[in-house]
């Protein structure tokens, strides 16, 4: 199935979620929606990616179409990824439909 738009999620360090968003519109998107949240690790997470686990986070929701996926993907990991002070992880989900959006040349129907 083709699917005309992706949800980016990335989970940043509480106070990155404005460096996901400006990597995001660098490469096309519009906005997005941040939930501040918990993480929990185990301590030997901690050891086993060599990196300080913070619970507070931020996770941020970007609905892109499928086209800007890739390059917004490689810009979180490039700026707020696990070797940055972000330490964020970012994936894509599908979705197969849309309401609310108002596309560029298109009209909202009735």
């Amino acid at each position: 199935m083709d699917y005309a738009y992706e949800m980016i999620v990335c989970i940043v360090n509480d106070g990155f979620s404005e460096a996901v968003m400006d990597a995001a519109k660098e490469f096309g998107a519009g906005g997005g929606t941040v939930l501040f949240a918990r993480g929990t690790a185990p301590q030997e997470a901690e050891s086993f990616f060599k990196i300080p686990v913070h619970p507070e986070k931020e996770l941020v929701m970007i609905l892109v179409p499928r086209e800007l996926r890739d390059n917004i993907l490689h810009a979180l990991y490039r700026s707020v990824g696990l070797k940055t002070p972000g330490q964020g992880i970012a994936f894509s989900l599908p979705v197969d439909s849309v309401v609310g959006l108002s596309q560029p040349g298109q009209e909202e129907p009735d």
